[in-house]
């Protein structure tokens, strides 16, 4: 099939974006101590991928929760999602805010490739993410 071709701007907001390159798989219900295995690219163009596993360490009801890293590239991973009541415009509705702690454990590199490499593909994962979550949460 063809790919499809768009001549008209508006219509690419219709376009999903695309998945991001991971999956994962959850060991039991969500809450304090559920473990979540996931692969990630080490880099976008090539097929490898490497495997990242979190541990859900904080969770409360309709306001957070927290994941840390166990096995994965960083140092240290540390991902809260938190969920607050929020209007805009007459419209109430659910702001999702992540707060990310991390560190690679390179030393005197780290802010150098921090900027280089992994920074911008970080907000390009949550962008994505926040593009889908209108849908997500209905």
């Amino acid at each position: 099939m063809p790919a499809a071709t768009h001549t008209r701007i508006d219509k690419l907001v219709l376009v999903p974006p695309p998945p991001p390159p991971n999956s994962i798989h959850f060991a039991k219900a969500a809450g304090v101590g559920t473990i979540i295995t996931t692969s990630f690219r080490l880099f976008p163009f090539l097929p490898l991928r490497a495997p990242w596993v979190a541990r859900i360490t904080e969770f409360e009801w309709d306001h957070h929760f927290a994941d840390i890293q166990e096995k994965g590239p960083f140092k240290r991973w540390h991902h809260r999602h938190e969920f607050v009541v929020d209007t805009r415009q007459g419209v109430s509705g659910t702001l999702v805010r992540d707060v990310i702690e991390y560190e690679f454990g390179m030393g005197p590199l780290e802010a150098l490739a921090n900027r280089l490499f992994f920074e911008a593909r970080l907000r390009d994962t949550f962008a994505q993410r926040q593009k889908k979550l209108p849908t997500l949460l209905v």
